[in-house]
């Protein structure tokens, strides 16, 4: 087992080349090998052989005789070397894999890594950078439920007539929601991006009007609930690169396909990250829950924008980080099997 000054530390172990030294104990009995059946050779076709001279093929074989040994005893050395590093980086592999797996065990059960100030000031950053964003989302939720202005007196039932009222567009019961104008799409596909950073003025404009549509508000709710339950197993939308589809795909979708026929919106392959989904849907109820939830919104979100949208429309909606949750859980899910 190498010193542990032959390699430095990493964040989750030790896994780095050694400084294997230039010269070694295999080589050192190489050269000594070498240097004994040379002086041998010398002393074999000099000083013993009382012949008058040697011939051309006879040197040529004494060449062979003398040099070929020493062929081998240097491949079988650098076979040997080869093995000694081989081994070395095999228990280097090993401790790398035993620290990654004590530190995911570690982070799963809630507890800080030891030793590791770098690893534990990460997931701060995560955690505060998480706990903003909610807390930003949640203001502007919550920002439009302000105290309702007190109403005015109603005057007698003659007054409205006489200023020619339309009654069918006063109904009781209609919700401020239905009577605001319908959102705009690149509102609508911004949003469901969320804000790039705390200074995305633009985005965090687009995602208050669209916490004022009753349809967008329900599923940027739910896309908001599994993003933060993914957060929390180090799995992040901006990671992943999916491989995109065809508008004519999604349209599919929209019309109610579903399986192989629309299996290319499954475009997500990090094995890390579906391996993990898979494994919290199957063990927290609450996740599944939540995942269930966020596909039928999406699902019946995606129907209703596919009738006005465009094909560039589609493909800017199936880029944002909403899109990306939909085929990473859709895929757990079996949707696209």
């Amino acid at each position: 087992m190498p010193d542990s000054q032959d390699a430095k530390p990493t964040p989750l172990g030790i896994y780095d080349r050694p400084r294997n030294p230039r010269v070694t104990g295999i080589e050192l009995v190489a050269i000594g090998l070498s240097l004994v059946w040379l002086a041998a050779s010398v002393l074999f076709f000099v000083v013993l052989d009382s012949g008058d001279g040697i011939e051309g093929s006879t040197f040529l074989l004494t060449l062979l005789v003398v040099f070929l040994p020493v062929a081998v005893i240097w491949v079988a050395a650098t076979a040997a070397r080869a093995s000694r590093v081989m081994r070395e980086e095999s228990q280097r592999l090993q401790m790398a894999i035993d620290a990654i797996r004590q530190a995911y065990v570690a982070q799963s059960q809630g507890r800080p890594l030891v030793n590791e100030p770098s690893v534990t000031r990460k997931l701060d950053e995560i955690a505060a950078a998480t706990k903003k964003t909610e807390t930003a989302l949640a203001t502007f939720a919550t920002s439009r439920l302000e105290v309702a202005p007190p109403r005015p007196t109603l005057a007698p039932a003659a007054a409205p007539q006489a200023e020619g009222f339309d009654q069918a567009s006063l109904a009781l019961g209609t919700p401020a929601e239905d009577l605001a104008p319908p959102l705009p799409t690149d509102d609508f596909i911004r949003a469901l991006n969320f804000p790039e950073t705390a200074e995305d003025e633009e985005g965090f404009a687009a995602l208050r009007r669209a916490l004022k549509d009753r349809q967008a508000k329900e599923l940027i709710q739910a896309a908001q609930d599994v993003l933060t339950l993914l957060s929390q197993d180090g799995i992040y939308m901006d990671d992943l690169r999916p491989d995109m589809a065809r508008p004519e795909v999604w349209r599919k979708f929209a019309e109610g396909a579903r399986g192989r026929t629309i299996a290319a919106l499954g475009g997500i392959r990090d094995r890390s990250s579906l391996a993990l989904s898979a494994a919290r849907m199957k063990q927290d109820p609450i996740f599944r829950d939540a995942a269930h939830h966020f596909l039928r919104r999406f699902d019946k979100s995606f129907a209703r924008f596919a009738e006005t949208a465009s094909d560039a429309d589609i493909s800017a909606l199936s880029e944002t980080r909403t899109a990306r949750a939909f085929m990473l859980l859709g895929r757990v899910a079996g949707t696209f099997d």
